[in-house]
């Protein structure tokens, strides 16, 4: 009867729940991501947080806190790695990883809600500072057909590539699934760096701005953080591809896989939405 319970052969625990010891790096995180997202706040609205000390102080502070959260994101990852080679991620804490992904997906559907909903409130009944039009007279919008759909094409690609890698990576024992897994990621990878570049030529070669009423506003905050949901999600894919190379997943072990792929399918779900609303409908 005690046989049945002891899941946990690292630790010796009759239950099959890791229970986390303290960890500096929560609290460590939090309080770089405050100072920097603070000081990067008044960066952008030209406010010192050092009463004009000197501006290389505000400069100092802001990349100290980035290095800091940074080390202590890596740090935190590496603990969590180490949970799992030590034989601590069971079955239910594994169990316990995919739902908290699938929670913080949900949390990202609903950030990505806001923006949509803000652009069918300023589209479907645009007020009279615009014209009552929309776009906006003097917006020259971009052609949804050239570089937009290029950037399509190349993201769910990216999605088919990443689902070549899962598929092989479950085949348990196989030399060439494991080849497949590491050509899939590589892939992938190529694929989110060619869209991040796409999508800064773009940007760059735009008529309007940000600064250009609720049309621009609307429209770089939407397409700006799925980029930097598409760039998070390239690093995520870079990590998991490295640790493909070092022998860290197996066939029936292979959680953090299984988030990074999920975070690039959202990535790729919300820029179909984005494309048929902001560029083909909205323009």
């Amino acid at each position: 009867m005690l046989q049945k319970f002891n899941y946990n052969i690292a630790t010796n625990e009759r239950h099959p729940f890791h229970l986390v010891k303290p960890s500096p790096w929560p609290f460590i995180t939090s309080i770089s991501v405050l100072f920097f997202i603070i000081n990067f706040v008044c960066y952008l609205h030209h406010i010192s947080i050092t009463n004009n000390i000197s501006p290389l102080f505000d400069g100092l502070i802001r990349i100290v806190s980035f290095i800091l959260l940074l080390l202590s994101i890596t740090a935190w990852f590496r603990d969590i790695h180490l949970e799992a080679i030590t034989g601590n991620h069971t079955e239910k804490v594994q169990d316990g990883l995919r739902s908290g992904m699938i929670l913080f997906i949900v949390s990202e559907i609903m950030f990505f809600f806001a923006f949509f909903w803000a652009f069918f409130h300023a589209s479907l009944a645009p007020s009279i500072a615009i014209g009552c039009i929309w776009p906006p007279e003097g917006i020259e919008v971009l052609n949804p057909w050239g570089l937009p759909l290029l950037n399509t094409i190349i993201l769910l690609s990216s999605g088919v590539s990443i689902t070549w890698a899962h598929r092989a990576l479950i085949i348990p024992g196989s030399k060439k699934a494991r080849r497949d897994v590491i050509v899939a990621l590589i892939i992938t990878v190529s694929f989110g760096i060619v869209f991040t570049l796409c999508q800064l030529y773009e940007y760059a070669s735009a008529s309007f701005s940000i600064n250009d009423g609720i049309y621009g506003s609307v429209f770089y905050m939407a397409t700006g953080f799925h980029g930097f949901h598409v760039l998070i999600g390239t690093i995520l894919l870079i990590v998991t591809l490295f640790r493909q190379i070092f022998y860290h997943f197996t066939a029936t072990h292979h959680v953090g896989f299984e988030a990074a792929a999920w975070y690039w399918h959202f990535v790729d779900v919300v820029w179909i939405f984005l494309y048929i609303m902001v560029y083909c409908w909205g323009s």
